[in-house]
């Protein structure tokens, strides 16, 4: 169905969003003028995420602020306030500096949303080392391929995933010197060829003076993974800073009092760069919660904490939606102003429940791993078209592109036109290569353009829309069919709470579409409803997009970061290899 546009009011609004003009700000937009807004370090010395993050506020008015109040899944609530953050990493820094690990050296951190995490991960860009984060979730073997890959110098993590996750493969891991673990309520450790993290930061000293920092040294190496071959380790820098200040400012449109919650897990890129950086850069207090997801337990916290600015995942969002608006109205959550989701791209029909359920819609918004931060958004101060990415934020160009034969690259710049998503490189947190591996970092590159991999149009507006990734899209009897557009009719059935579409062999069409769907509480398969999903989605789409067939899962399989894994349902439909399924949710 066509869904219609959600407009903005400024009478609605009771804070000016930071980007109120889209078309004027974009235009005057420079990233030098937007480095301003950071301080840089003493002396014309460079820029350093930490410094941003923690330091700068730490010295002056805003050192007791709240910077971090962690809720421990068993109902403890942590403080730590800008000064104290500056303490503590500034003694992991020195901890990092007591032990040799050098600019450049990586520092692998294995452990959930507890402070341990955070605090590693600043005082590791304090030290002008590489932060580089785990799924806690994982098992041995992508733990090994990882710390190998990244040939890792330090590991962090706590005295049970060690246990079960780690000691079985140390000898595995030639590069790694030293592990740091976190005893079990913060009890001291004693397992041989560890050392105890909390002892030796007692011992560290709290004062640390960063060193100097050119904005192009590594800063982050974020592992992603691929359909084949083995997972890619994306270099970021200390420069990806002024992206991470500027997108929190504009997408999600912080301001100075605000109170954040980004629940993603620091071991997917958004937990690291809106879980950690850009909050810490604005000043603004952010919520870190340990626990699962449960969504009682999620909109208590919304109302407990006084949430002003959420930003989750469509997986999360369509959870709630089996649950219902009604749940969400037993809570208070007048003080929620900012709706905001990224992982994969929002349905329509999420979009719009957020207006029926919290009284606004959610704001989708696109990036990637190698983006490093957000590109397109939907923002506070524009209508919203229920199921687009977007617009593009102020410094990026963003366009439709074909690739040729030839390998030139050709614009399609008529609306509604269906290519790959590219965009012009030059933004600060742009990816600066796969770790070690060169040239599979230039493929990503043609013509001028950072090729994305992922197909989509643009419309007369100006607003971009998902189709699918390169290789997901199908192709039947001619046409070209992109999975989400399928997978969105579908969950606007009443019964179905998940999507997942793939192009099957024919020897006709070549490929016909088959959906997997999970049903929501109180729905059971059945040949009936499997009939009423055909038909359903046949009205909308029309016979030659809509499915030729339906199957029921309890559930899809989805990456931690909740994307659902298409390439995995091809595989177990057509008995293929299964590639790296390392990222699958547990």
């Amino acid at each position: 169905m066509p869904w219609t546009t959600i407009v903005k009011s400024s009478r609605d609004r009771e804070i000016v969003p930071n980007l109120h003009d889209y078309g004027s700000i974009h235009a005057s937009f420079t990233w030098e003028q937007a480095r301003q807004d950071l301080e840089g370090l003493r002396d014309n010395q460079g820029l350093n995420i930490a410094h941003e993050a923690i330091d700068r506020h730490a010295n002056g008015a805003h050192a007791s602020h709240v910077a971090i109040r962690w809720l421990g899944k068993n109902g403890t609530i942590e403080d730590y306030s800008y000064g104290q953050l500056q303490d503590l990493t500034n003694r992991f820094a020195n901890l990092l500096q007591q032990l040799g690990v050098a600019r450049g050296d990586r520092v692998f951190v294995l452990a959930g949303r507890i402070p341990e995490l955070y605090i590693a991960a600043l005082g590791t860009f304090k030290n002008r080392s590489v932060f580089c984060p785990l799924f806690s979730a994982f098992g041995p073997e992508p733990i090994r391929a990882r710390l190998n890959i990244g040939q890792a110098n330090v590991l962090v993590t706590t005295a049970s995933l060690y246990q079960r996750k780690v000691a079985g493969i140390r000898a595995a891991i030639p590069n790694l010197q030293h592990i740091l673990l976190i005893g079990e309520d913060r009890q001291r450790t004693a397992i041989a060829g560890t050392q105890d993290l909390w002892t030796r930061m007692q011992q560290a000293s709290p004062s640390f003076a960063i060193g100097p920092t050119d904005p192009e040294d590594i800063a982050l190496l974020h592992f992603t993974s691929g359909t084949t071959g083995t997972p890619k380790g994306a270099i970021h820098v200390h420069q990806a800073v002024v992206a991470h200040h500027m997108t929190g400012k504009y997408a999600l449109d912080f301001h100075k009092d605000d109170v954040f919650w980004c629940t993603a897990d620091p071991g997917w890129v958004t937990g690291t760069s809106y879980g950690i950086i850009a909050p810490l850069t604005n000043g603004i207090t952010s919520i870190v919660d340990e626990g699962d997801f449960d969504a009682e337990r999620w909109y208590r916290i919304l109302q407990d904490e006084r949430v002003t600015v959420w930003y989750t995942a469509p997986t999360a969002i369509r959870m709630m939606m089996k649950g219902g608006a009604g749940l969400v109205r037993k809570f208070n959550l007048r003080h929620l102003r900012f709706l905001a989701s990224v992982g994969e791209p929002l349905n329509p029909e999420a979009v719009v429940w957020g207006q029926e359920a919290f009284g606004q819609p959610f704001h989708d918004n696109w990036w990637q791993t190698e983006t490093g931060g957000i590109m397109i958004a939907n923002y506070a101060s524009m209508d919203i078209q229920p199921g687009s990415m977007g617009r593009p934020l102020p410094g990026i160009e963003a366009a439709i592109v074909h690739k040729t034969e030839a390998g030139t690259i050709e614009l399609l710049e008529n609306p509604g036109e269906q290519g790959e998503l590219a965009l012009r490189p030059g933004w600060p947190s742009m990816f600066r290569g796969y770790w070690n591996e060169p040239e599979r970092y230039q493929k990503c590159f043609a013509g001028g353009w950072y090729l994305t991999g992922d197909l989509a149009k643009k419309d007369e507006q100006g607003y971009f829309w998902f189709v699918g990734r390169a290789d997901d899209v199908i192709k039947s009897s001619g046409h070209l069919i992109g999975p989400f557009e399928v997978e969105s009719v579908l969950i606007e059935h009443k019964a179905v709470a998940e999507a997942g579409v793939i192009g099957k062999p024919d020897p006709v069409a070549m490929e016909v579409v088959k959906a997997f769907v999970s049903l929501k509480d109180g729905y059971e398969p059945s040949e009936e409803l499997r009939r009423e999903l055909l038909g359903f989605a046949r009205a909308r789409l029309g016979a030659a997009v809509a499915p030729k067939e339906i199957a029921f899962l309890p559930t899809l399989p989805k990456t931690r970061s909740g994307k659902i894994m298409r390439r995995l349902l091809k595989a177990r439909e057509l008995g293929l290899p299964e590639g790296d399924t390392s990222t699958l949710e547990g």
